[in-house]
C-alpha cells in the first residue's frame, strides 16, 4: 500500500496528505519533515546535483565510493525523493501534475523564482481543488528585503537575538543551533496543519508567508516585552537570567552545571547545599530583586563553593532539595543520557550508504504511542513510481 493511501491515526494525524517539497537545506526540509513524521506523504523535488545539503558533511562512505550526508539524513526522514531540472519543460510539467494532486507545498526558494519557472503560488492555486502553498524566506514576500538573500546567521543578527547572546563583556554570539531555520520551519508546518482542514473542506487555496526574521522574532517575546516596557535594550548576560538570581551556568571541579533558583525557598536549599546559609539574610539577597541586582557578587560567591565539589555531588545534594538542576553537556553526553533511552528519542532508520543509523524522532508523544520512523532520508531520485501513483488517483 503506497503510503498516501494509508488512513489516518493518532499518531499519523496527516495520513493521507500529499506534500510538494521544493526545499533545500534547512528551513523548508525541516517543515517537510514534521509534516512527514505526522502521517503525510512527503515527495522532496530535487535538482539533478540535489539538495545543497547532500554535500555537507560528515559523510557515510561506501565501498563503492559512494557517499550519504548525515547532516542531510537528519531533516529528510520520511519523505520520498524524485529528481527534476526545472528549465526542462517535460520534467516541469510532471512537476506540476504531482502540484496539481497534492495538497501542500513547502518552498524556500528566494521570492519570484518559482513564479518564473512555472510553480509559482497564483499559477498552481489556479483551478486546483484547494491548497496549502507554504513560502519560507528570509524576509517574506512582503518586505523591502524582499529578494535579499538571508542565511540562518544573517536572521540571528538581524532579529536581535545575538545582542542578547554572549558575555555581557563580549561580542554578540550566534547560537550554535541554527534557530532562524528551525524556528521558520516550525512555525510553517503548524500553520500548515492547522489551516489544512479548511482548506480541504473548502477547496479555497491559500498561501503561507512564513518569514524566518518575523519567527525569530515571535519566539523572542520576553525581550521584546522588555523592549517596549522599560524602554532599554535587554543585554548580553551570558547564562544569567534578568529577573531571577542564581539562575545561570557554574563550573563545578570536573564540569559544568546550571542552577535554577527560581524563588526565596530555593535560594535558601541552594545556600544550604554550599554552606552559605547566612546569605538568605544578608541585605544584597533577601529578595529576588535584590538577589538580581547583585548577581555578580552573588555568583561569584556561588562559584567559589561550587568549585570545590564535583558536579554530580551538587547535582545529587540540590535535586534532593528539589532546585531545578542539571549537568551543562555535550552532544555526546545528552544522547548518552538515561532520560534519551528511556523517553524512546532516538533510534535506527536505513539511510543508503551508511545502511542502519541514528535518529531523532519527533519528539511529541501522541497517546503515549512511541513515534515511528518509517523510512530515513532518500537516496536522491530514489522514487520515480511517486508520479504515477499520484496522478493514477487524482
Amino acid at each position: 500500500m503506497p503510503p498516501e493511501a494509508s488512513a489516518p491515526t493518532l499518531d499519523r494525524p496527516l495520513a493521507g496528505v500529499r506534500v510538494v517539497e521544493l526545499a533545500h537545506v534547512a528551513a523548508g526540509p525541516f517543515a517537510g519533515m514534521l509534516l512527514a513524521d505526522l502521517g503525510a506523504d512527503v515527495v522532496k523535488v530535487e535538482p539533478p546535483t540535489g539538495d545543497q545539503m547532500r554535500s555537507w558533511p560528515p559523510f557515510a562512505r561506501g565501498d563503492d565510493g559512494s557517499s550519504f550526508s548525515h547532516n542531510f539524513a537528519s531533516v529528510n526522514r520520511n519523505k520520498r525523493s524524485i529528481v527534476a531540472d526545472l528549465k526542462d519543460a517535460v520534467r516541469l510539467a510532471e512537476v506540476q501534475a504531482l502540484v496539481a494532486a497534492a495538497d501542500v507545498v513547502v518552498e524556500n526558494y528566494r521570492p519570484g523564482v518559482l513564479d518564473r519557472l512555472g510553480l509559482g503560488y497564483e499559477q498552481v492555486a489556479d483551478g486546483h481543488r484547494g491548497l496549502v502553498y507554504a513560502s519560507i524566506s528570509g524576509y517574506g514576500l512582503g518586505s523591502p528585503y524582499v529578494n535579499d538573500g538571508a542565511y540562518d546567521v544573517v536572521i540571528q543578527g538581524m532579529s536581535g537575538l545575538m545582542s542578547v547572546t554572549g558575555e555581557a563583556d563580549g561580542s554578540p554570539v550566534k547560537s550554535g543551533v541554527p534557530v532562524g531555520d528551525f524556528t521558520a520551519g516550525l512555525y510553517a508546518a503548524y500553520t500548515i496543519a492547522a489551516v489544512l482542514p479548511r482548506v480541504r473542506a473548502s477547496g479555497t487555496s491559500v498561501r503561507l508567508d512564513v518569514p524566518m526574521l518575523d519567527c525569530l522574532l515571535g519566539v523572542s517575546a520576553l525581550q521584546t516585552s522588555e523592549y517596549w516596557g522599560s524602554g532599554r535594550e535587554p543585554a548580553r548576560m551570558g547564562t544569567a537570567h534578568p529577573r531571577n538570581a542564581p539562575y545561570q551556568g557554574f563550573a563545578a571541579a570536573d564540569g559544568d552545571l546550571t542552577i535554577a533558583a527560581g524563588n526565596d525557598r530555593l535560594w535558601a536549599a541552594v545556600a544550604e547545599v554550599v554552606g552559605l546559609s547566612h546569605l538568605v539574610d544578608d541585605p544584597r539577597f533577601v529578595t529576588q530583586g535584590d538577589r538580581v541586582a547583585h548577581q555578580r557578587e552573588l555568583a561569584a560567591l556561588l562559584g567559589e563553593r561550587l568549585l570545590t565539589e564535583k558536579r554530580a555531588h551538587w547535582l545529587s545534594e540540590l535535586r534532593a532539595r528539589g532546585v531545578p538542576c542539571g549537568p551543562v553537556n555535550t552532544f555526546g553526553e545528552v544522547l548518552a543520557d538515561p532520560h534519551v533511552e528511556a523517553t524512546g528519542l532516538v533510534t535506527h532508520v536505513e539511510v543508503p550508504v551508511a545502511g542502519e543509523t541514528q535518529t531523532v524522532v519527533y519528539p511529541v508523544r501522541i497517546g503515549g504511542a512511541a513515534a515511528r520512523p518509517d523510512r530515513g532520508a532518500p537516496a536522491l531520485g530514489g522514487h520515480p513510481e511517486v508520479l504515477d501513483e499520484w496522478t493514477a488517483t487524482r
